[in-house]
């Protein structure tokens, strides 16, 4: 019997006063959509689908910080309390609904900013995992990350960073470093909240198996730590780590390595 187990932290970060990350985790189990809390564990088989986000807003004064939670919030709602797509009902409509789902968001978006002066220009990142019994289906778009640690082998990114150095670096014409300092690598070229009502998310699926690991955070983390020590810090961290929750040890590395931004990761391991 697969069991999964979570655990999230979200951190405004050593420099700023508000935190315009948000993160979510949600059980549907047939009767209700019940909201997790920051940990815990649960079985696959018996308990229902799972999902977790993280979403990072920008915009001016508190617009950011409200966009996120819209993102997240929103996703709530949308699951009415009867709701459950078993593994095969959602690996045959899982594109369409989470396209759907993502629109919704950015529409909603979109709408307040157009009306309420305080929310004006405001946007956001939002990366979903869904889990089922034998599958994890996910939407992104921005630069928050998705990353998928199988138990045998090493870390990979699943989401694309939506920026013009992401490009560059998936087409091989820069490396990590210079994806990490490019003076360019704030700037969304896709993201929720646009002034369209169309838009088109990333989506995938991975069949996990046993000790196969998920992690998903916003792009404050990936200002402090590279992909290799975040798989380091998951799998064997230092003494000084060992005893916290794998978030906090990609929170606390990051903050250390002087990341300006706000902070938030989820990390989700089968067993």
């Amino acid at each position: 019997m697969d069991k999964i187990s979570w655990s999230g932290l979200t951190h405004p970060g050593r420099f700023r006063k508000n935190n315009e990350d948000s993160f979510l985790a949600i059980n549907l189990n047939g009767q209700e959509v019940r909201l997790l809390g920051k940990e815990g564990s649960a079985s696959l088989e018996s308990e229902g689908d799972f999902i977790f986000a993280v979403s990072d807003g920008m915009g001016g004064a508190n617009a950011g910080e409200f966009a996120s939670r819209i993102a997240i919030d929103y996703i709530t709602r949308k699951l009415p309390s009867s709701f459950r797509l078993g593994a095969m009902g959602l690996a045959h409509g899982y594109h369409d609904f989470l396209t759907e789902l993502f629109e919704e968001v950015n529409r909603e978006m979109a709408s307040m900013s157009f009306h309420y002066e305080e929310c004006r220009d405001m946007g956001a990142t939002l990366s979903l995992c869904w889990f089922t019994q034998e599958w994890m289906y996910y939407a992104h778009a921005g630069d928050s990350r998705i990353y998928y640690l199988p138990e045998a082998g090493n870390l990979k990114q699943l989401s694309h960073d939506h920026t013009y150095p992401g490009e560059l670096f998936r087409k091989g014409k820069i490396d990590e470093r210079q994806l990490r300092t490019h003076p360019e690598k704030h700037i969304l070229l896709r993201s929720l909240g646009g002034r369209t009502d169309g838009i088109e998310p990333q989506l995938g699926a991975v069949g996990f198996n046993e000790g196969d690991r998920f992690v998903i955070n916003s792009d404050g983390i990936n200002d402090g730590v590279r992909d290799r020590r975040i798989e380091e810090l998951i799998l064997t961290p230092p003494p000084r780590f060992a005893e916290l929750p794998p978030p906090e040890r990609l929170v606390k590395e990051s903050m250390e390595e002087s990341s300006r931004d706000n902070l938030t990761a989820i990390v989700i391991s089968i067993s």
